[in-house]
């Protein structure tokens, strides 16, 4: 039995919001009345005693009001309404710390190691706005031993990984907006899998600061929403020196199709919807040139994962030495793999990592194009809960720290999305969201959920 529905947007919640607190209230009352039904289910949270009442609490109007007060958030003559989050609910990946709830990062260690300061991302949600809904499940340290969400579209096939609760409870309709991280591919690979927007900035763009690092050479944080609009209004809250970016008059960008080896790693169902998303571009007047960008992407495939387990096994040494019977076997492998990855391997990955994003960016720019396209995933999301699904895909975007955003574009043969990933330059997050809000429009998945679930 499917539990998707049509994801409700930022700005479909915003509107009830600011129309008046009793509103809100019921809204708030419609949500938590979903978690009740659905989350025995989906598991997408984690369990929280008297949850319902903390939400209720927070989501006073005088509550709000004071923190907005105390943490400078509410000014003008519209105060706290004015907000541009107020009243939204969100769903923070459990390896941020937030005041009031415990961190485990998905782990069975004690809460109190990963105790200390609110997540800087957190707190920007909150000062806009933003209400908890909860902490959502992640993959143990963000690596590949899974929690127990489901997905939405279909309970018998995994969320992806690692941001597993955050994109499930968005698919679900629990949140408008949901926050997570991707060292590999965890905002894109799950978006994709749960059928919502999925954006990963610049590398850096958004403080990691207060949250359970992995690789901080490469770790990002994201936004996971029902649309771009709505993960916009998100990042301009969380990324540093926003700049809302005006369409280019009615001329539509020329878009790359990427075509060589990294692209190969797809399977065929995830490529002919990439093919089938750019016929319809090309159709509403889009151009598009053929490009080639990853002339080894064996060797940047295994720099990544070197990198990631040098600097992962770094992390959790003491950790581990005080709790690692605690670890999954999958943690104590990657721990084993990076303590035998030596120092100068690790450099030589982040020194490529810069390199090959400047290459990657000219040969963009030779090309003439705005943003490349390209499957977020391999596939469909696989059956089961063990394993999250490779991240691939997701992986040299993640590598070179450019920004990607990935947008539901079909369903495939056993009847789950598949997403569209698109890449652009370093630092021009603003340029990106621009361009994938009118390729969104072309695209109209939303009529396509539509027709799948009658």
């Amino acid at each position: 039995m499917s539990e998707h529905v049509a994801p409700q947007s930022l700005g479909e919640v915003l509107e009830q919001t600011r129309s008046g607190r009793a509103t809100f209230e019921q809204y708030l009352e419609r949500v938590l009345e979903r978690v009740e039904d659905c989350e025995p289910r989906l598991r997408t949270l984690l369990p929280e005693p008297a949850a319902a009442r903390r939400a209720r609490i927070e989501a006073e109007y005088g509550a709000l009001e004071q923190r907005a007060k105390d943490t400078g958030g509410a000014s003008g003559a519209g105060g706290i309404r004015a907000l541009p989050l107020y009243g939204a609910l969100v769903g923070v990946k459990d390896l941020f710390r937030v005041d009031g709830l415990p961190t485990r990062a998905g782990s069975g260690l004690p809460p109190e190691v990963f105790a200390g300061p609110e997540a800087e991302c957190v707190r920007r949600l909150r000062n806009a706005g933003a209400l908890v809904l909860g902490k959502t499940v992640t993959t143990e340290f963000a690596y590949f031993s899974p929690g127990p969400t489901r997905n939405p579209w279909n309970p018998r096939h995994t969320p992806g990984g690692s941001s597993s609760g955050s994109a499930a409870a968005v698919a679900a309709g629990l949140a408008p907006l949901a926050i997570g991280t991707q060292t590999i591919g965890s905002i894109t690979r799950p978006a994709s899998f749960c059928g919502v927007v999925g954006f990963k900035p610049s590398f850096d763009r958004i403080s990691t600061a207060g949250a359970v690092p992995f690789s901080r050479s490469v770790d990002h944080v994201g936004v996971f929403a029902a649309d771009v609009a709505s993960a916009s209004a998100a990042a301009a809250v969380l990324c540093d020196n926003w700049i809302p970016r005006k369409s280019r008059g009615k001329r539509r960008p020329v878009l790359g199709l990427i075509e060589d080896a990294y692209v190969a790693q797809a399977e065929d169902g995830a490529r002919e919807a990439v093919l089938a998303a750019a016929q319809r571009l090309a159709e509403a007047g889009y151009e598009f040139k053929r490009v080639a960008l990853f002339p080894d992407i064996e060797r940047t495939n295994a720099l990544h994962h070197d990198l990631i387990a040098r600097e992962f096994a770094q992390l959790h040494e003491q950790w581990y030495a005080e709790y690692g019977e605690l670890y999954s076997e999958k943690s104590r492998e990657l721990i084993k793999k990076g303590r035998g990855i030596t120092e100068q391997r690790a450099e030589e990955a982040r020194r490529e990592a810069t390199s090959a994003r400047a290459w990657v960016q000219q040969a963009m720019r030779q090309a003439g194009v705005a943003a490349v396209l390209s499957p977020a995933t391999v596939g469909e999301a696989p059956e089961g809960i063990e394993a999250t699904g490779s991240p691939i895909m997701n992986l040299p975007w993640t590598f070179y720290g450019l920004p990607t955003i990935t947008l539901p574009c079909a369903l495939g043969s056993r009847g789950l999305p598949l997403g569209l990933q698109i890449a652009g330059y370093f630092g021009d997050d603003e340029q990106l969201l621009n361009l994938a809000s009118g390729v969104e429009r072309v695209l109209a998945f939303k009529s396509l959920r539509r027709r799948a679930r009658s």
